[in-house]
């Protein structure tokens, strides 16, 4: 056997053997969430970093565990990439020393945690509230900064140019290969995921000789005196902090809501008064709606005469407990004004609001609930609260560090650690498990955009009626058909709609969700009685 031939066998076993191994330990502990990850166990840079943080800042217990994990982290990445790129070196090509590339590929493994960890964090943030823009928002960055840090391990002025378009196109296929592997994993039965976790392996392989050989040998480069991939660099951390605004704007501004359904008289085939939950940081300037049978649910309660104060975003803030309470006694004062069975129309947080109460208290007069954009298996991972230690400390403290920065201009702070975050970390088990899930004696229908699948980890996610359509989170209240479609619920209606793109969108953004914690790890969530969905792929399991 050549040299040449001896070092393909040896990059194919060495890009082979992690993933096929870190599939195999998911698949012996029916993690069931976490195995679209394996595939990115030797990635081309920064996926691979991607990975390792991931894992880290969700399964740390301690300030130490995190800095020894880390550490090994870093060794082992720098490690196996020297490994990688020393036999995916194109022939013909001078190869630096092996020590060479150890020093260096262990520097790209510290300089890529440095600059890959906030985003990780984020990862985390988005894994606990649910919210897809978190996610989205991470992703950016590995898309500008792979081509940059696929040569940084292998040439020594990297930093210097733009990356060829060759390299820009190796390190995005790769993210294609993850994102479709990870797809295909969640949609496997059990061991055939092990195969196809070795397939995207081989994969893998491949796109480490493209991307080495085309840094190796590259065309001609352009603005080769410039420092391009610092000014990357940088931008991509101050990205960290800005995501938060931006996450902000997409998310929806701090203005007055006043959904149609509020703006409109309701249609007497309606037997219901309604209550509208605004969703987080919503606000409300007190108008009344054009139907006396419909009210704006107040985050700050009632006035001396039963009817709903005007609140500012910070109100929404409060803890998911707080708002029910105040909500079981909006429901009974409109109860007592109209004679009415009650619907609740939640959007976003006013949606937990809403599964909240009905877990928590007693029904009473409520008959129905519409549920736009809830969260979807919210609390997948933890931080514990400042002053103590627990699982993902660091990467709490991360988030505090990231959102106190992004506050700075800001009159409304948003906190990693406010009531309303803290109630669904305290109680992850059930908004985990149990947000789509029917209450007897109550009509529920959930309102999902197509963006929301990314939300949800594959497998189950909803055993009430879902009406999906194209669009953000947050989008669907105010269009027109969708409106159409909630009075007809309202009235009696049947209008489920499932949109056949659903399931293909949650598996495809299976590869870059933050691995979950299980349940039975966290002493705060192991005395409940609720089953892991994480485990199961399965919601609304017998307690």
């Amino acid at each position: 056997m050549t040299s040449t031939r001896r070092r393909s066998a040896g990059l194919l076993v060495l890009a082979v053997l992690p993933p096929v191994v870190e599939e195999a330990l998911l698949v012996a502990v029916d993690f069931h969430a976490a195995r679209g990850l394996a595939p990115q166990a030797t990635a081309v840079w920064p996926y691979d970093s991607y990975h390792d943080l991931r894992w880290l800042l969700v399964y740390h217990d301690s300030w130490l565990a995190f800095v020894v994990g880390l550490l090994a982290v870093l060794a082992a990445r720098g490690v196996l990439s020297a490994g990688l790129t020393a036999l995916a070196w194109p022939a013909g090509t001078p190869r630096p020393s092996w020590g060479w590339l150890v020093r260096r590929n262990l520097e790209v493994a510290a300089l890529a945690a440095v600059v890959i960890s906030p985003w990780a964090a984020l990862s985390v943030a988005f894994s606990a509230v649910a919210l897809s823009w978190y996610l989205f928002a991470s992703l950016a960055p590995m898309l500008v900064l792979a081509p940059f840090l696929a040569r940084a391990g292998v040439v020594p002025r990297w930093w210097r140019g733009l990356p060829t378009i060759e390299l820009f196109g190796w390190s995005s296929l790769n993210f294609v290969v993850l994102t479709v592997a990870g797809a295909v994993i969640s949609s496997a039965p059990d061991w055939w995921a092990v195969v196809v976790a070795g397939l995207a392996g081989l994969a893998n392989a491949l796109l480490w000789q493209r991307a080495v050989a085309a840094a190796a040998r590259p065309a001609r480069i352009r603005l080769p005196r410039v420092p391009v991939a610092p000014i990357a660099i940088v931008l991509t951390i101050a990205g960290a902090v800005f995501a938060q605004s931006l996450v902000g704007v997409a998310a929806g501004d701090r203005i007055a809501w006043r959904p149609p359904i509020l703006a409109e008289r309701l249609p007497d085939r309606v037997p219901y008064a309604v209550i509208v939950l605004g969703g987080h940081d919503s606000r409300w300037d007190g108008d009344p709606p054009a139907d006396p049978r419909g009210e704006l649910f107040s985050y700050r309660g009632l006035d001396a005469n039963g009817r709903p104060l005007p609140y500012l975003p910070d109100a929404t803030h409060q803890s998911l407990d707080a708002s029910a309470a105040m909500l079981a006694k909006q429901v009974a004062a409109l109860h007592g004004r109209t004679s009415r069975p009650i619907a609740l129309i939640g959007q976003s947080e006013g949606s937990m609001v809403a599964r909240t109460y009905l877990e928590r208290l007693p029904r009473g007069p409520v008959a129905a609930a519409v549920m736009f954009s809830p969260l979807i298996q919210a609390g997948r991972t933890y931080y514990p609260p400042p002053g103590h230690e627990g699982w993902g400390v660091a990467a709490g403290w991360e988030l505090r560090v990231l959102l106190w920065l992004a506050n700075l201009p800001r009159p409304v702070k948003d906190e990693p650690d406010e009531p309303f975050v803290r109630s669904v970390l305290s109680d992850a088990p059930f908004y985990r498990n149990r947000i789509l899930c029917p209450v007897p004696g109550v009509r529920m229908i959930a309102f999902l955009p197509t963006v929301s699948a990314a939300e949800a980890p594959p497998g189950e996610y909803s055993r009430i009626p879902v009406f999906q359509a194209p669009a953000l989170h947050g989008g669907l209240v105010g269009e027109r058909s969708v409106e159409d479609h909630v009075t007809a619920f309202l009235a009696g209606a049947q209008v489920a709609q499932a949109a056949g793109e659903y399931e293909l969108l949650q598996r495809l953004g299976a590869a870059w969700q933050a691995p979950p914690l299980l349940l039975s790890l966290n002493p705060l969530w192991s005395a409940t009685r609720e089953a892991d969905p994480a485990q199961s792929g399965r919601v609304c399991e017998p307690r």
